[in-house]
């Protein structure tokens, strides 16, 4: 692997509060315990693709704020390369998380220096961008920028993956210029304009199907436990079963994904093999707390497949 994976996108602090059930609206719940870990879709991406042996280079911006030098700290720890990672006036970025005894979550952001990413940045950062192998984003960053990137990326031949969360409407222009688009369910009811639900397999192939008219050439749907659906520029359509582990943590495990899957497309393998191992590393994510704290390393994922082919 000679190229590296450029990430552009978020870099928060993540305040996570443990609940046996997430509260409802104006409900008041018991916690049973609190922890602050390093996140951000964008840099828990990073961490996960480094982790797994990949050279990664991270864009974003950090506050002026005390956290600002733990969270670059931390992506510097697990290898991330952070020269384009700049500090800005104000907060940084924060997540509110409250996780459940099932492993689910609920989470709010707060932009913070996220916020300041702009599109001339990723003018100013050409030359490292057009030395990725692929980039991937998220839409915790302003979707001007997304939407810059999306056409640089383009129109310099660069594979671009777009994990389109927090959901929100996109346009086409920008759909077109994405070579992989990665939602979950919430985010693909919320493109395609279903009400919230399970996706059903026919949901999932019509489903796939739309958000490839409408620009993407390729689609993953991310399914949780149910494992993930590609839908493919060649044709392909086939859902891949998820590892049945006992889940404690959910928060990154999407980002567990899309770093992963980076990594093994880079390496060479086909999307169907990239999928699977993928949804390897998200599985051992899963049963971690925290997001960055739950990436595993390349050796964690090989034995851990043993186990499972065993």
């Amino acid at each position: 692997m000679h190229k590296r994976i450029v990430v552009v996108g978020s870099i928060n602090l993540d305040l996570v509060a443990a609940t046996r059930r997430i509260p409802q609206a104006g409900e008041t719940v018991a916690g049973s315990n609190f922890q602050i870990f390093p996140g951000g879709k964008g840099a828990n991406q990073a961490v996960a693709a480094t982790r797994l042996g990949a050279p990664v280079s991270m864009l974003g911006k950090l506050g002026s704020d005390v956290f600002a030098t733990e969270l670059r700290k931390s992506l510097e720890d697990a290898g991330v390369e952070t020269a384009a990672v700049a500090n800005v006036p104000g907060p940084s970025g924060i997540a509110l998380i409250t996780t459940d005894i099932k492993g689910e979550n609920s989470i709010t952001i707060i932009g913070g220096a996220n916020s300041q990413l702009a599109r001339e940045d990723i003018d100013a950062n050409a030359d490292l961008l057009r030395g990725a192998g692929i980039i991937l984003t998220q839409l915790e960053i302003p979707l001007s920028t997304v939407e810059r990137l999306a056409h640089f990326t383009r129109k310099e031949g660069i594979p671009l993956m777009l994990d389109p969360a927090p959901a929100r409407p996109l346009s086409p222009s920008l759909l077109e210029c994405v070579d992989w688009i990665t939602p979950n369910e919430g985010e693909a009811c919320s493109l395609l304009g279903y009400s919230p639900r399970e996706l059903s397999e026919a949901d999932l192939e019509d489903g796939a199907t739309r958000l490839l008219q409408m620009g993407s050439r390729n689609v993953v749907l991310k399914l949780g436990a149910r494992g993930c659906y590609l839908a493919l520029a060649d044709g392909t359509r086939k859902r891949l079963p998820a590892y049945n582990v006992s889940a404690v943590d959910t928060t990154a495990a999407g980002d567990a994904f899309n770093g992963a899957f980076a990594v093994a497309l880079l390496a060479g393998k086909d999307p169907l093999s990239s999928a699977s191992w993928a949804m390897a590393v998200s599985a051992i994510s899963v049963t971690r707390n925290g997001a960055q704290p739950s990436m595993p390393t390349f050796e964690e994922v090989e034995r851990f497949l043993e186990k499972a082919k065993a």
